[in-house]
């Protein structure tokens, strides 16, 4: 039900040097958005009465129809409605509340400004005939001297934006690269600011430049006009030269949300939905058929199966084997990484594999099937690929290293979503920019990387425990990732090395299970060897057991880069996953989420030697109602995980 009132919320101030100021407050009147227009426009937030930050010199500057803020009409509007996601990533239900002011000006704009209890967003509209070319869109976000920022940075727009967080003072970052979306602002009074967009259609992804004071201005790739075509398939398709200009686009049209996500606490970070609300609903008539589940793939599995009388690779037995396990534990996919084909030939399939056959085996198991893709080899080779694929009965696709954000490479991600549809389809993107709205129009995008996950431990020592307690907080308010969780191969931070043919996890075996709960995504993929899976048949039959869509979520116990307690509900069940960074952790929470009655909670929890042996763990049962308090004991990089049933 959607309730829609018009009323005024906004005050016409004292108009001092041409200057004229609105105001707009949040639902709860916790937060006050004043919007300024002189020569240009500008925002000054402010939280209980203190000011948050200021947005000013805000402007979309179209090569043919200069913007010149001179308001024509104002409008208000309060809107209160529900909202009930195709997947439900992180509940059943979003309640929706906002208060809105729209701005119409001379030449066809309009600026909208919108108040939620949960943060501010605004963007511009226009209403021109023909299509226009975009020169850029300006502001300059300006904080306090004492706030420091939690980021990623780029030394181009040519990212895989899978760099590590780091934390600094904003006014000592570089002014060289670029940090990429989202940001998340720490006020010296503990509130968060995070900052990011939604609704990117037919735009370049928005990034921000350090200004070498406590502020960012913003920064577009410009408009592709050449490619790079030589080397590595991996690295094809990438800009050779950009325009001057950062889009050429629909003159009548929305432009994105520009979010400035409020937290009071850390929790509050966790919960916000703020990206997927101001995306646009569904483009997809019937969703029925788009099936969230757990992905096993063979990446690394391959690599490391025994036990078997037969050689292991890419070929037709070994992807029997995953299919057979994947059917045994319910999970709902198996891929066909890297390997299946020729990187740049989707039709030079490997002579070791018979698609047919596995094709057949798979539909007699009832398990589905995916295809990795390198996207600029399925961009040259698409109409025939999606014939051959629609043919074999394929069910979703991987795209990896797009690396980039421009006007074009957004549209190709709609593109691709909008013809897997068509096919039933679902999607994984990797190599990919940050969730931005996509997945609400397209739902058959049920996840994306965009982040440092369980892959880096081949390599690097990056996916630490901190870093864990850091993705909660900032990457995955922006929407799910394909963090890659749950492996066997645990370690200590001290005993971790990178080996890339079997990567270990950083972190103990109930740290590592926890992350299926704490890292939620629709599609949640196994990294080892099925018969590393089937070895630990006890950890593997839990996690089977875990879904990947949720009704409900409470956060227990948050501390940005050092724990995280969450409750997920699916259906009856709650789930509880709790980790830490590296530091030992006693903590006791309140079971007082449940209904009333009794439960059966089954866990897993840090063994006594899980501090110097990681896969140390003990499963144990109890009785539990709501009245009931949990001691929760983590060893350094540890974890606690339970399911909790009627």
């Amino acid at each position: 039900m959607k309730h829609k009132i018009t009323f005024l919320i906004f005050i016409l101030a004292i108009n001092l040097a041409n200057a004229k100021e609105y105001v707009l407050f949040s639902p709860d009147k916790k937060t006050e958005v004043i919007l300024s227009i002189q020569s240009d426009l500008s925002l000054r937030a402010n939280h209980l009465s203190q000011e948050l930050f200021r947005v000013d010199h805000i402007s979309l500057n179209l090569a043919d129809q200069p913007f010149v803020p001179k308001v024509k009409s104002t409008k208000t509007n309060s809107l209160k409605q529900k909202i009930h996601p195709v997947i439900k990533e992180k509940y059943s239900v979003i309640n929706e509340k906002f208060n809105e002011m729209i701005v119409k000006f001379k030449g066809d704009y309009t600026f909208l400004i919108r108040a939620y209890n949960e943060g501010i967003t605004y963007r511009f509209q226009t209403a021109i005939k023909d299509s226009v070319i975009v020169n850029n869109e300006n502001f300059n976000l300006e904080f306090a001297d004492q706030d420091s920022v939690w980021f990623q940075e780029s030394g181009s727009f040519n990212s895989s934006y899978e760099t590590p967080y780091q934390h600094s003072s904003i006014k000592d970052l570089s002014t060289d690269g670029y940090y990429c979306l989202p940001v998340l602002v720490k006020k010296q009074n503990g509130l968060n600011l995070l900052v990011t967009e939604s609704d990117l259609v037919d735009f370049p992804g928005l990034w921000l430049k350090a200004t070498g004071k406590s502020s960012f201005t913003s920064a577009h790739a410009g408009y592709p006009l050449s490619f790079k075509y030589e080397g590595s398939p991996y690295g094809q398709g990438q800009v050779k030269e950009h325009a001057g200009y950062i889009a050429k686009t629909n003159g009548n049209r929305s432009f994105p949300w520009r979010i400035f996500i409020i937290a009071e606490n850390d929790s509050d970070l966790i919960t916000n939905t703020l990206v997927y609300q101001l995306a646009e609903p569904s483009q997809i008539e019937d969703v029925s058929w788009i099936e969230p589940g757990v992905v096993t793939f063979d990446w690394w599995g391959r690599r490391n199966i025994y036990g078997t009388g037969f050689k292991s690779g890419v070929n037709t037995e070994t992807a029997k084997y995953f299919i057979d396990f994947a059917s045994e534990f319910g999970f709902k996919y198996f891929l066909f990484d890297d390997g299946w084909s020729k990187q740049d030939d989707l039709f030079a399939i490997n002579p070791d594999l018979d698609m047919e056959e596995v094709m057949a085996y798979a539909r007699e198991k009832n398990v589905k099937i995916m295809l990795w893709v390198i996207w600029n080899t399925f961009e040259k080779q698409e109409e025939a690929a999606w014939r051959q694929f629609e043919d074999w009965g394929i069910s979703g696709l991987k795209f990896d290293f797009m690396n980039r954000d421009d006007q074009k490479m957004v549209n190709f991600y709609h593109h691709i979503a909008k013809e897997a549809a068509k096919r039933r389809m679902v999607l994984d993107f990797h190599g990919a920019y940050k969730p931005a709205g996509l997945r609400r129009m397209y739902p058959n995008v049920l996840t994306r990387e965009a982040l440092i996950e369980f892959e880096y431990n081949g390599w690097t020592n990056h996916d630490t425990p901190e870093h864990h307690n850091l993705l909660p907080y900032i990457r995955l308010v922006a929407g799910p990732a394909d963090y890659i969780p749950y492996t066997t191969n645990n370690a200590t931070m001290k005993n971790f090395r990178p080996v890339g043919d079997r990567p270990m996890g950083m972190g103990t075996r109930a740290h590592s299970i926890a992350m299926f709960v704490i890292m939620a995504s629709p599609m949640q993929m196994l990294p080892d060897s099925p018969s590393d899976y089937y070895r630990e048949r006890e950890c593997t039959r839990f996690i089977s057991n875990i879904p990947v869509e949720w009704d409900d979520l409470r956060v227990l116990d948050a501390k940005t880069g050092e724990y995280t307690i969450l409750a997920r509900k699916k259906g009856d069940d709650w789930y509880i996953g709790a980790i830490t960074n590296q530091d030992a952790r006693n903590i006791e929470i309140s079971l007082d989420f449940l209904d009333e009655g009794e439960y059966q909670m089954e866990y897993i929890e840090d063994g006594i030697n899980a501090d110097t042996r990681a896969i140390d763990y003990n499963r144990k049962t109890m009785k539990v109602t709501n009245k009931n308090t949990q001691k929760i004991s983590l060893a350094p990089a540890g974890g606690w995980i339970a399911r909790i049933s009627k």
